[in-house]
């Protein structure tokens, strides 16, 4: 049984820190599908992705091409990933179910702090996957350094 870990941006904007925490998931030797709700954020990612390829090579692809079940990463909009991943990393606002949770290694709900409606979801979120008995952590960037500020154990 996994675990969900929300993530809380309040100083660094996804681009910067969705590769830092794809490269953690890829050292733990998972496979990571990262779900969005919309296609054209996903493509933008996707080009953020490449961009930052100086920092270190992030193999990843965008999902809907040939090679979906092959990638370490791959970035979606759907509900089932063909590269079948241990992780899920979830942007703006997309769903996770808490039998995801449990059937994956982890679960990482990454939300803009600077943003209310995001908030709301992600609040929405803890309660709907804690209130199902999925282990949880909160975390926020807020001093400057990742800290883990809540816990529910499964």
């Amino acid at each position: 049984m996994g675990a969900a870990y929300f993530y809380h941006l309040t100083r660094n904007p996804l681009e910067v820190t969705l590769p830092q925490l794809l490269g953690r998931a890829m050292q733990a030797g998972w496979r990571v599908a990262v779900r969005g709700r919309d296609p054209a954020r996903m493509e933008w990612l996707d080009r953020q992705l490449w961009l930052g390829a100086a920092e270190g090579f992030l193999p990843h692809g965008l999902a809907g091409g040939p090679h979906d079940a092959d990638q370490p990463v791959l970035l979606t909009t759907g509900e089932a990933a063909a590269n079948d991943p241990s992780c899920l990393m979830t942007v703006d606002g997309a769903g996770v179910e808490a039998a995801e949770v449990q059937h994956l290694q982890r679960v990482c709900v990454i939300f803009d702090g600077n943003d209310p409606a995001a908030l709301q979801v992600a609040r929405g979120q803890w309660k709907d996957l804690t209130d199902a008995g999925c282990a949880a952590q909160y975390w926020s960037e807020e001093s400057g350094r990742w800290e883990m500020k809540a816990e529910r154990g499964a």
